[in-house]
């Protein structure tokens, strides 16, 4: 089988063309790939179909095997793929997913893309569709008790649930203990992306993220989204403008309007491989 390894902040996938062939991974297989020892190594696995409605369509895997909604990292990843390999020469691309066809222009540099913007779509804040049980028409600053501690939790579907978290320090923070206990807490019925926001200053945001179902990882994209529309929910960031979000692996501009949420990050090829499975 081919692949090719990408990354967008760090958050690194394993590419699989599948538009001339038909290639169905089990979630184990997923998991093996995906091993950083004895597989390719990665956040997961993402295949690049065919689709009737849009230039393409991705479905992503996170690490434990299990189909994710939507992923802004790999998204953008995508988009580079194909343009760079000359299967979709366009740049402004339609690319299906999961949580509905997501707009994107890429920019070009030397013929190959370096930079995605990516229309995300509105923010989803009523509890019900995201989903929290938690009552009220938006859950914003909410106090909730996990772990035996008391967090304000933001809670923001960009296609995929988060719950977002104000902190004083994010580098501080024990997350491979508090990341479980929030994705596996009964608030939370599909589990649930948390993301921990530091406030660096006005429109710029320090991030670290624990996605369900692949842990800490170097960046997310729905998840930068997610923080920079709960930072202008709690007034810490201007809506309609340019908010600059730093993660582990690199740094994300988001902007927040009336209409939907944009967000334009870098794309990289680290390598082509192929693997027996």
């Amino acid at each position: 089988m081919h692949f090719t390894k990408m990354h967008g902040c760090g958050n690194d996938y394993i590419y699989i063309n599948c538009f001339d062939v038909e290639i169905n991974l089990s979630q184990s297989q997923v998991v093996q790939l995906s091993n950083r020892h004895t597989g390719i190594g990665g956040d997961g696995v993402v295949l690049i179909l065919r689709s009737k409605v849009a230039d393409a369509k991705m479905r992503m895997f996170n690490l434990d095997g299990s189909e994710g909604n939507m992923c802004g990292n790999a998204i953008r990843c995508v988009a580079k793929y194909l343009y760079d390999s000359g299967i979709v020469k366009k740049e402004k691309m339609q690319i299906e997913t999961k949580s509905g066809v997501k707009e994107l222009q890429l920019f070009i540099k030397n013929e190959f893309v370096y930079s995605v913007k990516v229309n995300m779509g509105k923010a989803e804040l009523a509890p019900e569709k995201i989903p929290v049980k938690l009552e009220g028409e938006s859950i914003i600053s909410k106090p909730i008790t996990i772990g035996g501690k008391e967090y304000s939790i933001t809670c923001v579907s960009m296609g995929n649930p988060h719950a977002v978290n104000f902190v004083e320090n994010v580098a501080s923070l024990d997350l491979p203990k508090i990341g479980p206990e929030f994705e596996n807490n009964p608030l939370f019925p599909e589990k649930v992306n948390t993301e921990f926001v530091e406030l660096s200053s006005r429109n710029n945001l320090k991030m670290r993220v624990w996605e369900r179902g692949s842990g800490e990882t170097q960046a997310c994209g729905t998840g930068a989204c997610a923080s920079a529309v709960a930072a202008v929910l709690n007034g810490h960031c201007d809506k309609d403008a340019d908010i600059k979000v730093q993660l582990p692996g690199g740094e994300l501009i988001i902007r927040y309007t009336d209409e939907a949420v944009f967000m334009t990050g870098n794309c990289e090829k680290v390598f082509d491989g192929v693997i027996e499975v």
